[in-house]
């Protein structure tokens, strides 16, 4: 097999830049910085923060033996109970068969069931069971703390700056997503604070 070579920009002692030409194998010294124009700050800061987000309800899922795909099922199902199967697979993004396991198993274990649809008996509406709604409010518990802390030192607007920064990291074709839940997001997009 060949080895390719990759052109990579570096700065030397003096700042000024030059290209190296290094095999694809080659180890790079230096740190990936910000010159490329890349946020590596909020990335990272959005790694760390997902991290410790996560790692509470981890802790309990792991319990029942679950992960996180159980967690996001348990928790739209809750929150929109009547969900179809169809609609919960647009709200997840994922593929019907990585669906198909996590649901049977949330289905076997008393957390969710499913009801045929009245008017289209094809219809497979998921309701949360009373099992389900408490680890529902089990995992989301942690999770409220930690916002709330978080929250605890900015000023009030802050928190409709953070609302509108998240939501547009949402794919605009999806933010309507947002707007189904209930008691949806505060701030549309175009950043008027909705009241209620």
């Amino acid at each position: 097999m060949a080895k390719r070579s990759v052109m990579i920009q570096s700065s030397g002692a003096t700042g000024e830049k030059h290209d190296t030409a290094l095999s694809e194998t080659t180890p790079v010294n230096d740190p990936m910085t910000g010159e490329s124009g890349i946020d590596f700050p909020i990335i990272e800061l959005l790694f760390f923060a997902y991290r410790d987000f996560t790692s509470d309800p981890d802790q309990i899922l792991a319990q029942y033996g679950f992960g996180r795909a159980h967690h996001r099922v348990v928790h739209f199902v809750n929150r929109m109970p009547g969900l179809t199967v169809a609609e919960l697979l647009d709200v997840l993004q994922i593929t019907k068969q990585s669906l198909a396991r996590v649901l049977k198993q949330l289905l076997d274990t008393g957390h969710i069931v499913q009801v045929q649809g009245r008017q289209d008996r094809r219809q497979r509406k998921l309701y949360p069971t009373a099992k389900g709604r408490a680890l529902s409010l089990a995992l989301a518990a942690p999770q409220s703390r930690r916002i709330a802390k978080a929250l605890r030192n900015l000023n009030e607007g802050d928190r409709q700056m953070i609302e509108r920064f998240l939501r547009g990291m949402v794919n605009p074709e999806l933010r309507v997503q947002i707007d189904k839940l209930p008691h949806g997001a505060s701030v549309t997009d175009n950043g008027e604070y909705r009241d209620g």
